[in-house]
């Protein structure tokens, strides 16, 4: 058997695959009912489980190295920090109906911010900073550095030089100009510190929001330990005003880790802007709108 690899890619994940997985593996939990969730992200597809439990499965071969790496750290992690983070409650091991390592998750009640009102965003943003610097605090001891599963983040900026000199053009003007300022800026600024736990994401999608405040930080597919940098991007993405202010005051990072946060939100935005659908071309301009005022 080929676990983890292209023999992932011609299997069909729905609910009538999960119900099987659960009825060999976790029989206990076979007859409960089960839904897709909706917008449940792309590096993997997930399943309510009854009213308390969640199944994740990974999409694709490049995202199956992430679902050991939740298993073994979130546990870890979890003690240390001051929001709750998904809860391992069983591991499903590869076979025959699907070649890679899947897990059963407690399922947390709340909206994802992207769709959540907030009662007040600077308190969010004050906790979500005060939630990074505590992940940043946790022993890194064995925990992997940046690499495939962790789609590069917390590594040197330089890993996606070529790519960026490839899709400049997707730019003009002014946008072009700035944008590979910037990048210059932030190759300039390289990663000096130790290593340090990393979110990885920071997405209004894995920010899970219950009576108006933070509830959850959700998804650390990308989380590794090295450079902290990309996890500066919700000052580019999705905060503004004074909540912007109070989550970089909050995060306590010097200038050089703010260029290289600058540094990732230009290769995010360029990769977005021609992209489908018209959602992540609205983010890309969101983004290049904020680094040009910046400048």
């Amino acid at each position: 058997m080929s676990t983890g690899t292209d023999a992932l890619r011609g299997v069909r994940i729905d609910a009538d695959l999960v119900r099987a997985l659960l009825a060999e593996q976790h029989p206990r939990w076979a007859d409960l009912p089960l839904r897709p969730v909706a917008n449940g992200g792309n590096d993997h597809r997930m399943f309510r489980l009854g009213d308390d439990l969640a199944v994740r499965l990974p999409s694709a071969p490049g995202y199956v190295p992430q679902v050991a790496k939740e298993q073994t750290w979130l546990p870890r992690l979890a003690p240390h920090l001051p929001l709750p983070v998904p809860e391992v409650r069983a591991v499903g091991e590869p076979s025959e109906r699907f070649p890679a390592p899947w897990s059963v998750y407690g399922w947390f009640p709340g909206t994802p911010l992207a769709r959540a009102e907030v009662d007040d965003p600077v308190r969010l943003a004050t906790d979500l900073a005060a939630f990074l610097v505590a992940l940043r605090g946790c022993d890194p001891t064995g925990a992997p550095g940046p690499g495939l599963h962790s789609a590069f983040r917390g590594g040197p900026l330089e890993h996606w030089d070529d790519e960026v000199g490839d899709i400049l053009h997707r730019v003009h003007g002014r946008d072009r100009d700035v944008a590979a300022g910037l990048w210059r800026d932030a190759l300039d600024a390289p990663f000096t510190g130790e290593p340090t736990w990393l979110h990885g994401d920071v997405a209004v999608n894995n920010l899970l929001v219950r009576h108006g405040r933070l509830a959850a930080v959700l998804d650390f597919g990308c989380s590794a330990v090295g450079d902290t940098a990309c996890d500066t991007t919700p000052v580019w993405t999705w905060l503004s005003g004074r909540a912007r202010d109070a989550f970089r005051s909050g995060l306590g990072v010097d200038d050089a880790t703010w260029a290289r946060g600058r540094g990732w939100a230009v290769w995010k935005a360029l990769i977005l802007v021609t992209n489908e659908p018209p959602e992540q071309r609205r983010l890309a301009r969101h983004v290049l709108d904020e680094l040009l005022a910046g400048v």
